[in-house]
């Protein structure tokens, strides 16, 4: 049964949930697993694109656009489908994806503003309600 993670960070705003999705990529990346991001919208897909080239000055995260290339090990999609990914979702946005339950682990990234709150209080009790474990983790 997929396993979904809600990862909390003190901030609000668009910066802190790219940060938080670049953190858990490169660690998940690290571990050897394929991941899937799936965004909010075709903005957010590209600012996360290149962030994930310069978030830190010592490392990059290799990764590709689902539309370019979905068998990459990271791929990042707006409003597509996972083709070959099943191992880890990152979930941008503001609600579960119709595909989520084909993945071994999903991550929810949660800031402090109203509309981000609101809408992932909505998808735990989502998840909740149909029975897949939850966890939630406090981040800096």
């Amino acid at each position: 049964m997929t396993r979904v993670d809600f990862y909390v960070v003190k901030t609000a705003g668009s910066e802190a949930r790219l940060s938080v999705a670049a953190r858990l990529t490169e660690k998940a990346l690290g571990r050897g697993h394929r991941i899937f991001i799936n965004c909010e919208s075709a903005e957010q897909l590209a600012a996360l694109d290149s962030y994930l080239w310069e978030f830190k000055a010592t490392s990059f995260v290799p990764h590709e656009t689902a539309s370019n290339n979905p068998d990459e090990q990271v791929v990042l999609a707006y409003e597509q489908s996972p083709e070959a990914h099943s191992d880890v979702l990152i979930n941008l946005a503001l609600s579960p994806p119709s595909y989520f339950a084909r993945f071994e682990r999903v991550a929810e990234v949660v800031t402090q503003d109203e509309a981000s709150l609101e809408a992932l209080r909505s998808a735990w009790r989502h998840y909740r309600d149909r029975g897949y474990p939850l966890q939630k983790h406090e981040l800096p």
